[in-house]
């Protein structure tokens, strides 16, 4: 079973207790609001995800020496998540994140985060040992918002990709983590031309497409470094795409209670199942050109979203393989 490294924020999911409509009224707006502490971060909810199916998991980034640093360590490590390449600093606070639901279970993100600890990793904190032997290095787009963490995930992904491993992308676009008059878009299409997997929810595609269509921007993604770009849409089937052709996954239907973590669980349960196949960077086209095991694959990564959106939290809704094993 491959290592998996991923890379990025952990941070604090500050989750209200209050329920809101489409145009953010709450159902009981007497009530005082409260708000319950989960352990989030897009990357960590990944490898909290592979740890907990039952993988060679590693979270790689920076926390606070505080309460809170201290909860998303011990979260991780709960899971089996190996904590070695995550480390506590002293220069700033762990990050923030206030969420509230909708009644369908859609979030919506209030980020205090700059200036935050996971935003001081820096190149040098990555060491080449972490990297010897065959792995997965995963990332997201919340690392490129500022200059000194853009820089660290260049180098980690320049690291990954001359160690022979599989670099996994997911934008998981967050607007509001962006400096105010940012356009993300440059950075995104960068990293999404670095990645082996490249994986965007529907919004992200369209913002990538800017006036392109659609099959021309998967085109252009596959033109790259990309072998297999999946495109994900909450509950509507999951489009897929490599060099061969393209097919669609229809997800489990489920009562969605929290969202959160669906997108997570998903990416959790797909770099599991690479990892288990000894799926390298080197290994993915082949992969991509037998269409029944690449499906099974997906089936499996979407059986794990479905499964996440049923329960609240992030760590606390993704799925163990005895949770997913009796549908596969």
């Amino acid at each position: 079973m491959l290592k998996v490294i991923s890379f990025g924020e952990a941070l604090i999911d500050m989750l209200s207790n209050r329920i809101s409509d489409s145009q953010g009224a709450v159902d009981q707006p007497s009530d005082t609001e409260s708000f319950t502490k989960y352990p989030g971060g897009a990357p960590a909810n990944v490898a909290a995800a592979v740890a907990k199916l039952g993988g060679n998991s590693y979270f790689a980034g920076k926390v606070g020496a505080d309460m809170f640093g201290d909860f998303l360590v011990q979260s991780l490590e709960d899971l089996n998540v190996q904590t070695d390449y995550l480390v506590q600093t002293q220069e700033a606070k762990t990050a923030l994140a206030f969420v509230s639901l909708d009644s369908t279970g859609e979030r919506s993100f209030e980020f205090y985060r700059g200036p935050s600890a996971d935003l001081l990793f820096r190149p040098d904190d990555f060491k080449p040992d972490w990297f010897q032997g065959p792995g997965i290095f995963h990332f997201c787009s919340n690392t490129l918002t500022e200059p000194g963490i853009l820089e660290a995930t260049h180098a980690g992904v320049e690291i990954a990709r001359s160690a022979g491993w599989l670099v996994s992308f997911d934008a998981n676009l967050r607007a509001n983590l962006w400096p105010q008059g940012a356009d993300p878009y440059e950075s995104v299409w960068h990293c999404v031309q670095q990645a082996d997997l490249v994986k965007l929810s529907a919004e992200e595609l369209d913002f990538l497409c800017r006036g392109q269509d659609e099959p021309e921007v998967i085109g252009r993604i596959l033109a790259g470094r990309a072998v297999l770009v999946l495109v994900t849409d909450g509950g509507k089937p999951l489009r897929y795409f490599t060099a061969e052709g393209a097919g669609t996954i229809a997800p489990k239907t489920v009562t969605m209670v929290d969202s959160t973590a669906a997108g997570d669980a998903f990416v959790g349960g797909l770099l599991f199942r690479l990892s288990q196949l000894d799926i390298t960077g080197a290994r993915l086209g082949e992969l991509a050109q037998d269409t029944r095991q690449l499906e099974g694959v997906l089936s499996f990564a979407s059986a794990c979203g479905a499964h996440a959106v049923t329960r609240a939290g992030a760590f606390t809704s993704l799925p163990a393989l005895t949770d997913i094993s009796g549908e596969h």
